[in-house]
Formats: structure tokens, sequence, C-alpha cells
């Protein structure tokens, strides 16, 4: 196994990664965040390049004579959630923090970025690339709309992310379809509302609401096949009434996941028949929203196999999965593997029944991970650009 990062620098990943958390930015918000990247980037004697995509960073890193390039990329922004967690660097702002550990994501590639510029050694370029808007699934396609691929041509592109329920130290991934597509939806139903004594006199979208969201179970219990595979979440139900009034209006939202472009069709067909036949079932209206907002994540096999080359240079063989089942989440960098090859790896973030899950309010990156991680991150450059050894 080999590692790379010192006990000194260590200390000041753990100090970069608190501050960032302590700091949290929404999606192209992220201002304070990217102007500390771009400020130890070029503390490291990294060229850098700021505000490409909106509040989006690349370090370029070259050494050598070759032209093989490749991207490593981390996520920037926070969550809209309430931090309810005691750590000594809990957000100050109400409403928003690190719930996903993209605070770790960021310091684990700051601290791969310091190491590899002043002892890397490899041969060609290194783009160490800061995404803003992961969680709102824009961000990837903002950046490649500002030209990323172009100003910065790279034969593969190559990413991470952490995951409770693997244990710290421990890596997964796997060739081809890692992670699902998001969908999300808004069902606007439009009743008759009136006095809560007097329901005879309305059309109560209430009613109507609870079994349309009953009803949206049966899309994956009875229109998909077993064989396929399906989420429908309905998230929220809200409504104009009041104590003692029916509502005129009520609005669902919610998300869906799958694995496959025929059954995002699928589902959406299914929910507009389904919504509009129970609406009017009951004399009222109804329209659908339904909108694609992340692809599913489909890994190259030949950049899969370097990060799990890289992964076993790290921690070693038996702490890889290598083909590991597929994600249930969505991940905006799929949409850079639409356009390059590269390899989306899971690092561990503990499997204890005490760990939450993402998006928790308490949920909080392991500091332990952050040298696992960069070293990660050296191992895969260096393999992937040395020129005695290399799999590109």
């Amino acid at each position: 196994m080999r590692k790379y990062l010192t006990e000194p620098l260590k200390q000041e990943m753990t100090a970069w990664r608190h501050d960032i958390h302590q700091h949290p930015e929404l999606g192209f918000k992220e201002n304070r965040t990217a102007e500390k990247v771009a400020e130890l980037l070029k503390d490291f004697g990294i060229e850098t390049h700021e505000r490409i995509g909106g509040t989006g960073i690349v370090g370029v890193l070259k050494k050598g004579n070759s032209n093989r390039a490749i991207g490593l990329r981390a996520d920037l922004d926070a969550l809209p959630i309430q931090e309810r967690g005691a750590c000594c660097y809990r957000s100050v702002h109400d409403g928003i923090f690190h719930g996903c550990g993209h605070d770790g994501h960021t310091t684990m590639l700051l601290g791969a970025a310091h190491y590899l510029a002043q002892h890397g050694d490899f041969d060609g370029t290194v783009y160490f690339i800061f995404q803003p808007g992961e969680e709102n699934g824009k961000g990837a396609l903002a950046m490649m709309a500002d030209g990323l691929f172009e100003r910065f041509p790279m034969h593969a592109i190559y990413g991470m992310h952490n995951m409770p329920g693997i244990p710290t130290g421990q890596f997964a991934v796997k060739s081809g379809q890692m992670m699902t597509s998001e969908d999300n939806f808004v069902i606007t139903i439009t009743g008759k509302g009136g006095h809560a004594s007097m329901p005879h006199m309305t059309i109560d979208p209430m009613v109507i609401g609870a079994e349309i969201v009953l009803a949206l179970q049966t899309i994956t219990s009875r229109s998909i096949s077993p064989a396929d595979w399906g989420v429908v979440s309905v998230t929220e139900f809200l409504t104009d009434g009041a104590r003692n009034i029916l509502p005129s209006t009520v609005i669902i939202k919610g998300d869906v996941r799958t694995l496959s472009a025929d059954i995002q069709v699928l589902i959406e067909k299914r929910m507009r028949e389904l919504v509009d036949g129970i609406a009017k079932a009951h004399g009222a209206t109804a329209c659908v929203e339904y909108s694609y907002e992340f692809v599913a994540l489909v890994n190259s096999e030949h950049e899969t196999a370097a990060a799990i080359d890289a992964a076993e240079q790290t921690v070693g063989a038996e702490k890889v999965d290598g083909n590991c089942r597929t994600n249930t989440v969505s991940e905006d960098f799929a949409q850079f593997l639409r356009q390059v090859p590269g390899c989306f790896i899971l690092i561990g973030n503990g499997d204890e029944k005490d760990d939450r899950p993402l998006h928790n309010p308490f949920y909080d990156y392991k500091d332990a991970n952050l040298t696992i991680g960069a070293d990660y991150w050296v191992n895969l450059v260096q393999r992937q650009l040395s020129a005695e050894d290399r799999i590109i």
C-alpha cells in the first residue's frame, strides 16, 4: 500500500474541512468556498482558473512532456437543511449545512493537489475540478457550457463520494451503470374549497390527493416488470386549507429513480394517466409537471480498472469492492461521463449502527477519511500518468 500524506498536512486538511463545514453555501453561491479553494491552489503553485460555470474552479498542474491529461473532480455546495449536530465547527448559517460530505470531497482533492504540486512523480497534466451546484443537478452542465472540456482537454475524468454504510477505509465501485437517474414531479390538483362542516358542497382535493399518493405506488408494483427497477416517492403534500377550511388546491411533489430511459418514460406516462383519471373521477382538474434532472451514472470499463487499481494501492485489495451493487442515489458527475470516459468511486464513511445517512441533519464527514481519499487521488494520478506503468 502506498500512502503519501504526512501528519502536518493531515492537520492542515482537517482545519480546511472544518472551516468549509462551518461556512456552507448553496449551489452557485459558493463564493467564499471557491475563493478559499482558489487561494489554496495558488499557494500550492498551481495555475488556477476561476468562475467556470459560475463559481467553479479548475487548477492545472503539468509535469514532464506528455500530452496525457486526466481530470479529478470534487463538489463545493451544501444542502438547504438545518444542522442539528453539536460539533465545534457547526454551520454558522441557519438552514444550510454540509450534510452530504462535500466539505470532505473538496478537502481531499485539495490535499492531493498540495502533495502532487510539491512531490508528484508523474508525466502529464492533472486538472483539479471543483464543481458548483451538484445537489441541484446543474453544475456539471454549467461548467461544460462554459467550455470545461474544450479549455481543459482530458483523456479521462474521475470523481469520488463518501458513503455511509461502507466501513471507513474501504472503497466500492463497479464498471457500467452504478447510479440511477433522478426525475422530479409536481402535481397540482384544483378542486372547490369550502367549510369543513359542509364537504358535500365542495370538491375536496385532499381526498383526491390522498388517492393519487396511493395510486402512484401501483406504477412500480403493477406497471413495471419485476425484472426492471424503479422508485416513486412522494416527498411533499401542500394545501391552501386551514383548521376548518377544506382547500381548493393541493400540490404533491416527489422524486423518481430509475435505471433505464424506457422506465423513465413509462413512469411519466402512467403518472399522467393516473392523475388525470382520478381527478376527473372526482370532478376536479389536475396537471403534472415532470422534469428529468439527473441522468444515470455509467462508469467506463477501462477507467474503472484504473480506479480499482488506485484504491487497492491505497488500502489493499481486501478493502476494495470492485463489483458493488448499483446505488440508488443520483449524481451530477454522470453528465461529465456522457462526454468523457471516466469513473466515479465511493469511499466508506462508516457502517456503525448509529451512523447517520446522507442528507441527515446530524451527518458529518469523518476526518479519518481525508488522508485516505487524498492518497487515493495521488495513487490514481501517479499510476495513470506514469511513463513506466500507465493504464491509459
